[in-house]
């Protein structure tokens, strides 16, 4: 393989800056499990008040984030609506039926694009036979559907289908921070519409590892129980905790050029007829090779040859991820070479 000049496989590549990995050096620590890591619990009370929830609980990955809130909003036996491209569906390798008995079912969605009349029509009441549903999750940015944005207006609409029959509403919300800039709809509004969220520090961000669930003092304090019971319980997390604190104070704002730099490149590779760059908002790019000769496995192969790495997400769909260690001459190379390939 070439020399590697730009990995657009994900956001959660990313390397510590020199600031970050300062603030893990001097960070103040104490034992977490115990609930005493000062720097945690400074991060955890941060959060929540972001969003304009009362509490929040650290966890080590996004994927245990969303498990321990599908937790709190369903019991055993109750059901999640969610979209069949969801990643609590298609990248958590079935852990809401392993660890929480959930039962889940799914609207053939399209990405970010919801109807919340057609999942209020999903929704099934308690009683014998049906299963009842729960709780409804979507996804903000939403993965498979290229760092779409679901818009305030249907977030609100669908609060109110779930009020209106009673279930709880959960965001994963592993790149919201992308949809605060894109949109410029405040944290604090997002996390108003849901009873629980969860948010990574790793994507996108740059910090090396964690996410953080959001929601009530009482649901978080059953999350503490739920995050032991998996394995999430860390000790000196203040380490951690200190970059995932210095990755909100200086890389929110700074993913506006992520953004432009995803849709230069959706703008670039558009005449081959794989990508619509007015559906790119944030930063990811989504390349749909159903009409190409390539398949997204071949793809990745031959780039990577050149030094350029991108993701092969499904056999005929690739995806590429600007970060903050992707700058000009690592997306310019990317296009040269992609174009080169597409050609």
């Amino acid at each position: 393989m070439a020399e590697l000049l730009a990995d657009l496989r994900s956001d959660t590549v990313t390397r510590p800056t020199a600031g970050m990995r300062e603030a893990i050096a001097t960070a103040a620590v104490g034992d977490d499990v115990f609930g005493d890591d000062p720097t945690v619990n400074a991060l955890e009370n941060h959060v929540a008040a972001l969003f304009g929830h009362e509490a929040a609980l650290f966890a080590p990955s996004g994927t245990m984030a969303n498990q321990i809130a599908l937790q709190l909003v369903a019991p055993p036996g109750g059901e999640l609506l969610a979209g069949a491209d969801a990643h609590v569906v298609t990248y958590e390798l079935g852990a809401a039926a392993v660890y929480g008995g959930i039962s889940t079912r799914t609207w053939g969605s399209d990405g970010a694009l919801l109807d919340p009349e057609r999942i209020a029509a999903m929704i099934r009441p308690a009683g014998y036979p049906s299963v009842p549903t729960s709780a409804i999750a979507v996804e903000q940015t939403h993965n498979l559907g290229g760092g779409g944005v679901v818009p305030l207006s249907v977030l609100r609409d669908l609060r109110a289908v779930a009020d209106a029959h009673g279930v709880a509403l959960h965001c994963d919300g592993a790149r919201i921070w992308h949809a605060h800039v894109a949109d410029g709809v405040p944290l604090a509004e997002y996390g108003a519409l849901f009873d629980t969220l969860s948010v990574c520090l790793s994507k996108g961000l740059g910090a090396p590892v964690g996410s953080l669930v959001v929601g009530s003092r009482e649901r978080i304090t059953r999350a503490r129980a739920i995050r032991k019971r998996m394995g999430g319980g860390m000790r000196q997390a203040g380490l951690l905790a200190a970059a995932g604190r210095y990755a909100l104070d200086h890389h929110v704002q700074r993913l506006a050029s992520d953004h432009e730099r995803a849709h230069r490149i959706a703008e670039a590779l558009a005449e081959f007829g794989v990508v619509e760059p007015a559906r790119v908002r944030t930063n990811l790019v989504p390349l749909d090779l159903s009409k190409s000769a390539l398949d997204a496995p071949t793809l990745a192969a031959e780039a990577a040859e050149r030094g350029v790495l991108i993701a092969a997400m499904l056999p005929r769909t690739a995806r590429l991820v600007t970060h903050l260690d992707v700058d000009d001459e690592a997306v310019d190379h990317a296009i040269n070479v992609l174009s080169d390939l597409l050609a």
